[in-house]
């Protein structure tokens, strides 16, 4: 499991210029069934995801063809989470 951070960068102001394609890339995070969730870091910092079902190396790979992150809008941090107990709604990451 991995919790990504998109923190803005100093590409910020361009973001609306690639925002379309930046939600293109979080919808085929979910369609492909990698991404469980998004959303934003507050106050206004960017964004995270939580993503599982994949290795560090395709994690890597689909998060630097992130529009955002080709682009310099946000600088991306990966953290790989191992769970070791979880609420019984969760159990599918536990497999």
């Amino acid at each position: 499991m991995f919790a990504i951070f998109l923190k803005f960068a100093e590409n910020r102001p361009k973001a609306p210029e690639f925002v379309d394609a930046h939600k293109a890339w979080i919808k085929q995070g979910f369609d492909d069934g990698v991404f469980l969730m998004v959303g934003s870091l507050q106050p206004n910092m960017g964004g995270a995801v939580l993503a599982h079902g994949v290795s560090r190396d395709e994690i890597e790979t689909r998060v630097n063809e992130d529009p955002f992150v080709v682009e310099g809008i946000v600088s991306a941090e990966i953290l790989e989470i191992s769970p070791a107990r979880a609420d019984q709604r969760l159990d599918f990451l536990m497999a």
